[in-house]
């Protein structure tokens, strides 16, 4: 695997470490159990091994990575319980947010989430797994946006963070994309209608199919 440096001159070099590596963990260039080796790692980012170091330190306080006696730093596994605890406080935030969208959203807001639901489309057309979720997340930000309320904003891409790793393993299935489209189609048309109620039920189902899918290709790899 190839890692390129995020040179910026505004963050220490620890931080930009941090970054690239956090990048890598999240979009699953690196494997969950994968050991993260400070020399090996320093020498690919052209950095000494002290920011590789305090990085690290730093991606286990997110949780990320997990301190292994005797072997070292790993990337910590996805499991099934932290999966369900995200999905638990994404699927309450999520129904709330539709709600909201669907009172508040402004005629320009819902011109922007048709485009934003074209683009998702043909992201789903070019079968890039990087590009699909980052469509998807900019589909759900168009929606927290709608709602007009900060404190909701703000805790929604809160949980984004922990919950991209989920979204990476979901949009990997590519026999999901039909469905996927489908959803963000429905949810779409609901909140233009203003039809709170099929705006919730589609999006509680949304949450819940990527659930069962990778909770399935887990299991699949505990195999």
């Amino acid at each position: 695997m190839e890692l390129k440096l995020d040179n910026n001159v505004y963050l220490p070099l620890r931080d930009v470490v941090f970054q690239t590596l956090r990048r890598a963990i999240i979009n699953g260039d690196f494997e969950p159990g994968e050991r993260l080796m400070e020399i090996t790692l320093a020498k690919k980012l052209g950095v000494s091994r002290t920011p590789v170091r305090e990085a690290i330190r730093m991606l286990e306080l997110e949780g990320l990575v997990v301190m292994i006696p005797r072997r070292g730093a790993e990337v910590a596994r996805i499991t099934i319980k932290d999966l369900k605890d995200s999905l638990e406080v994404r699927v309450a935030i999520e129904e709330l947010a539709v709600s909201l969208a669907c009172e508040r959203i402004t005629e320009e807001e819902k011109r922007q989430l048709l485009r934003i639901n074209a683009d998702f489309q043909m992201l789903i057309l070019n079968k890039k797994v990087p590009d699909i979720v980052e469509g998807d997340v900019r589909f759900h930000d168009v929606i927290f946006e709608a709602t007009k309320n900060r404190r909701l904003i703000s805790t929604a891409h809160s949980l984004q963070e922990q919950v991209y790793r989920y979204r990476v393993e979901y949009v990997k299935d590519f026999s999901y994309h039909d469905v996927l489209v489908e959803e963000h189609d429905k949810i779409t048309k609901a909140i233009i209608n203003g039809d709170k109620d099929a705006a919730i039920e589609i999006m509680r189902k949304h949450i819940y199919n990527q659930e069962l899918i990778v909770i399935q290709n887990l299991q699949d790899k505990e195999k």
